[in-house]
């Protein structure tokens, strides 16, 4: 293992590696900054350059795209409440709070420093676990999958608030939404009401897009410009007390969102909303989520910047993509004529270990990019908003345009940001919608394949050992809380009536 170490650094330290290296990490941020152009679109636009590249070097730059878009996407989160890239939008929910609130520059820092803790955790989970981790993830069938969105679906009760009818009422219409387009088990159209455009569904970005960002300029333009947040320069900076509240929540995030990262087709954008769920859960500041806690941003940026790096377990192991841009980087492989799969370690040892070296050292850049300019960033706050909501609006639209280089993505976005407005205005919850839509062609797709596998029955999920651990996470998650809160009335009451004077103590008139 150190023979392989000190071959991937002296392969990754190299000037020409360490060059690239830095161009990846930083038009990787840039890409997560801009909205709707994400990770898998930015790898693939800019694979074409990698091919005058060596192999190593070229696979170096496009890794570094796709985790520094993981950083660049919190920035637009925090500061205008527009995701760049889709594992970004828990992070608006307490991050743009924040920033509201004169703290952007905490939030941005605490999420650098999330990310890069989690990177180096889940780097040396990658560097020391992955064909066990490999093995592991072979064993998760269609039936453990439909088990694990079960458990992200449970998580909703989470996003919910105090109103858990209404979240969960929210939730359904998220998955109709993710309904729409041609049923995964026949191949028929449905509610497409004859679109062509409908026929690939309502897509999950501009929907974001429209919910967080437009929706959010159309609410704050009928209440009237916001005076621009003038905090002092020191305020910005995150405090002793911050690092303090969220050291337990990024070790968590960190770990949550490595499981998830190896399981093929879950995501970072899954492993980001399930930290958030289960941070809120065991946080003992969980109802402050949502109105501006630290804890509910540096819970899901370690997730997903810890799943970032896990995908590259089945990818790098098995051959199998863990989501869409370690898809794109496995075409990268391909046409460098290299198979990703177990023989990988042995036989392109200088390339393996020097691209998960590379790893290390552009998440050191990351944090020397990022942390020093978090206060700088912050500083866009100061500008009247009568010029942001342009600016926020053209970039948005203009990302969303970027997606399918045509105007249906502009429409989607326009009409679900009417939508976002009216759910600001009727203060209805946003996050169970989209986790709704994030998960629901998962959901129906696990749900389509464990049929198949058990001759129509689903209920085979019942019968494999794995789905059965899962199933129990979901059913503890969702009816743990009012257990544990009815206990805990009862012991109150108890207390209470130990502590009453009884007949015989009680003073006599």
């Amino acid at each position: 293992m150190l023979d392989n170490l000190v071959l991937g650094f002296s392969t990754a330290l190299s000037v020409e590696n360490l060059l690239w290296c830095f161009v990846g990490v930083l038009v990787g941020t840039v890409i997560g900054v801009l909205p709707g152009l994400g990770s898998t679109t930015g790898v693939a636009v800019l694979l074409p350059l990698t091919l005058s590249l060596e192999p190593v070097t070229g696979l170096i730059m496009l890794a570094g795209i796709y985790y520094g878009s993981q950083y660049g996407g919190t920035i637009t989160s925090v500061l205008i409440s527009t995701p760049g890239e889709a594992s970004s939008v828990v992070t608006t929910l307490d991050g743009y709070q924040m920033a509201r609130q004169g703290r952007a520059g905490a939030a941005l820092a605490i999420s650098a420093i999330g990310s890069f803790v989690a990177a180096i955790i889940s780097l040396a989970l990658l560097v020391t676990l992955a064909p066990p981790f490999a093995e592991f993830a072979l064993d998760f069938g269609p039936p453990e999958m439909l088990a694990v969105m079960i458990l992200g679906l449970a998580t909703i009760i989470s996003f919910a608030g105090d109103n858990r009818m209404l979240g969960l009422l929210m939730a359904l219409v998220g998955l109709l939404i993710a309904t729409v387009g041609v049923d995964p088990g026949s191949g028929t159209s449905r509610f497409t009401f004859g679109s062509i455009y409908l026929l690939g569904g309502i897509p999950f970005v501009e929907v974001m897009i429209g919910l967080f960002a437009v929706g959010e300029v159309l609410f704050q333009i009928r209440q009237g410009a916001a005076a621009p947040i003038k905090a002092k320069f020191r305020e910005l900076m995150i405090s002793r007390d911050d690092l303090k509240r969220s050291r337990g929540p990024i070790l968590r995030g960190s770990f949550l969102g490595f499981l998830f990262g190896i399981l093929p087709g879950a995501g970072s954008t899954l492993a980001s909303f399930m930290a958030y769920g289960i941070e809120k859960r065991v946080n003992k500041r969980g109802k402050e989520f949502g109105t501006g806690a630290i804890e509910g941003v540096a819970a899901p940026e370690a997730a997903n910047n810890a799943a970032a790096n896990a995908n590259f377990v089945p990818t790098l192991t098995l051959g199998i993509p863990g989501g869409a841009t370690t898809a794109v980087l496995l075409g990268a492989f391909m046409i460098n004529g290299i198979q990703p799969g177990p023989l990988l370690f042995d036989e392109q040892p200088t390339l393996v270990w020097g691209l998960l070296a590379s790893f290390f050292i552009g998440n050191v850049m990351l944090l020397v990019l990022n942390l020093p300019l978090a206060p700088v960033f912050a500083q866009i706050l100061r500008v009247p908003y009568g010029y942001m909501y342009p600016m926020i609006l053209l970039t948005s639209l203009v990302g969303a345009y970027s997606i399918s280089n045509g105007m249906y993505s502009v429409w989607v976005v326009l009409i679900f940001g009417v939508i976002g407005y009216f759910m600001k205005r009727l203060d209805l919850p946003m996050a169970p919608l989209v986790l709704g839509v994030v998960l629901g062609p998962l959901f129906e797709k696990a749900l389509v394949q464990t049929s198949a596998i058990g001759d129509g029955n689903v209920f085979i999920v019942f019968t494999r050992p794995l789905a059965l651990v899962v199933m129990a996470i979901a059913l503890l998650q969702i009816f743990a809380p009012a257990i544990m809160a009815r206990l805990l009335r009862r012991r109150r009451a108890r207390l209470a009536d130990a502590a009453a004077p009884t007949p015989e103590e009680s003073p006599r008139g």
